[in-house]
């Protein structure tokens, strides 16, 4: 039984149909905090529980029999994130988990610019002390990310952020691939994996030219500094925070935190994995 957290999200759906084209569906549960949403799973013979990482006991119900877990991680930040994760690792723990795999990055360390990265390796330390076999999968940073930060620039033309630094950009269908092939064929990894990356880092000076050999269109990239960013992200009604949380994303960036481009995904999922350019084509066609 391989049990996947966050099912309904952008990378926990993507892992469980690619689970259901490698094991049978009874072998595939999931613990979602709305089990409506995960109604269609259900009906294709996914066991589907009811979990909330701030009701400890109704993870442990939602892990119980895993002999593998999936734990994708929460989309908070901070000690309350962290705290989510101790909430579910002590449950796996409650529940006699077999193994637990967890979605990390690239970049995760305790002295990282990106306050996310300090998450993924406090959490990593909670991983190590609980005596359990475990997988951390250090997952390249989210090509989503990106696509977000250019959408106004996809009207506009111009790219005005920070000054950042190359990035290995991944696209979550490559990591879910990945997680799949990771959870069916136990024990490749112990710890940390090496960076789950693209073939390319890119900064947006590049992505400036790759968006207009995309589309034919000029694309420019203006650098704004870091307080003229914060200033505009907070203008349109986000919170101080996430405005400081984004910030750090370019800061990291910029220190180099982001770089590592390593072959091991296109060794899981047996091709080059999918590029940026092929990435931003499919999302601003849609």
């Amino acid at each position: 039984m391989i049990i996947v957290t966050g099912a309904t999200g952008k990378l926990g759906r993507r892992t469980v149909e690619r689970l259901l084209e490698r094991v049978p569906a009874d072998c595939v549960g999931v613990s979602v905090r709305d089990p409506r949403k995960a109604q269609d799973l259900a009906d294709r013979g996914v066991r589907v529980r009811q979990g909330s990482f701030d009701d400890p006991d109704s993870l442990v119900h939602a892990f119980e029999g895993a002999e593998q877990l999936l734990l994708v991680s929460l989309d908070r930040t901070g000690e309350e994130c962290v705290s989510g994760h101790r909430t579910a690792i002590d449950a796996a723990v409650q529940a006699d988990v077999g193994r637990i795999l967890y979605t990390s990055q690239m970049g995760a360390a305790h002295d990282a610019r990106f306050q996310a990265c300090r998450d993924h390796a406090q959490t990593e330390d909670l991983l190590r002390a609980t005596g359990l076999p475990w997988t951390a999968l250090r997952n390249g940073f989210y090509t989503f990310s990106a696509l977000q930060f250019l959408e106004s620039a996809r009207h506009t033309g111009d790219i005005a952020l920070p000054t950042d630094g190359p990035v290995a950009w991944t696209g979550h269908d490559d990591l879910a691939d990945a997680t799949a092939v990771i959870l069916t064929e136990e024990g490749r990894f112990e710890g940390p994996t090496p960076p789950l990356t693209g073939a390319a880092a890119l900064d947006f000076d590049t992505i400036a030219e790759i968006a207009s050999q995309t589309t034919g269109r000029p694309f420019i990239r203006t650098v704004v500094t870091d307080d003229a960013f914060r200033e505009q992200v907070l203008a349109h009604g986000t919170p101080a925070p996430i405005a400081d949380l984004m910030l750090s994303i370019f800061t990291a960036a910029r220190n180099g935190e982001f770089t590592a481009v390593d072959s091991t995904l296109a060794e899981l999922i047996g091709r080059e994995p999918i590029t940026f350019r092929t990435q931003l084509e499919h999302a601003w066609a849609a």
